[in-house]
């Protein structure tokens, strides 16, 4: 019993010290700035200690949970739909709502949608009153959403097909050059910055696991060369659909 105990100490204490050097660069970074170029002591440095442990403990609970739940669902899923034949339609079903159903719900984009929609009040691009900078922030999410949604449809079946990635792309971002000669210039940083906001901390893991699940199932098909790429898909396509959004509003 007390062999047992041990090895799970030693387990949680080496998944610590793991969290741990994943964040000090950060908290060297955040030191040297505080001490040497702004020259002030901590605020509240009692706090900030409690914080750091904090973020640690959430960290190493956060890479668990990845590995115990997050990635084992999406390559079951992707498993089991690959594997059912006549599924395909299930499939590209399932990968659009993943993108969908995990975006819509980003914390991230939440925020930014609701910025977005106060600053294009403000200035007048949009009406003042509640229900249309509401309206604009929801139409926003939705449109990320989509796009997510459709990008990951997009990247399942590139592996399908076995589509080279780089193709996908190169054209890719020629449309986004493309759509921001016409797009509105208001738009457009907020449409770059949609791209990032995207890559939230549930869809990566999950779509990550979708691709690598296929590229494991599906013949032919490497999963380091070929299950890799959604997480492009997901950042490359909200940049061309908000800079649309924002031709319909402004």
């Amino acid at each position: 019993m007390f062999v047992k105990y041990r090895y799970y100490l030693l387990t949680i204490l080496k998944k610590l010290w793991a969290a741990v050097t994943d964040l000090i660069p950060i908290i060297i970074v955040v030191v040297f700035f505080q001490s040497v170029v702004i020259r002030q002591p901590f605020p509240e440095i009692g706090e900030v200690i409690f914080g750091i442990l904090l973020v640690i403990v959430g960290l190493m609970l956060f890479i668990e949970g990845l590995e115990m739940g997050l990635f084992p669902i999406g390559e079951s899923m992707a498993y089991a739909l690959a594997k059912k034949k006549g599924s395909i339609f299930w499939l590209l079903a399932f990968s659009f709502l993943l993108g969908f159903s995990t975006t819509i719900a980003e914390p991230a984009l939440i925020a930014v949608a609701k910025e977005a929609a106060s600053i294009s009040s403000f200035a007048g691009l949009i009406d003042s009153n509640q229900n249309t900078i509401d309206t604009f922030a929801l139409g926003m999410r939705l449109t990320v959403a989509f796009s997510v949604g459709l990008a990951i449809v997009i990247g399942v079946l590139r592996i399908l097909k076995g589509w080279p990635l780089h193709y996908l792309i190169i054209g890719g971002y020629v449309l986004v050059m493309l759509m921001t000669l016409i797009a509105p210039k208001e738009i457009i940083g907020l449409a770059y910055d949609a791209g990032g906001v995207t890559t939230s901390t549930i869809t990566v893991p999950l779509v990550t696991a979708l691709g690598v699940g296929l590229a494991t199932v599906i013949k032919g098909r490497s999963p380091l060369i070929d299950g890799f790429g959604l997480i492009a898909f997901a950042s490359l396509l909200p940049m061309i659909f908000v800079m649309a959004y924002g031709l319909f509003w402004f």
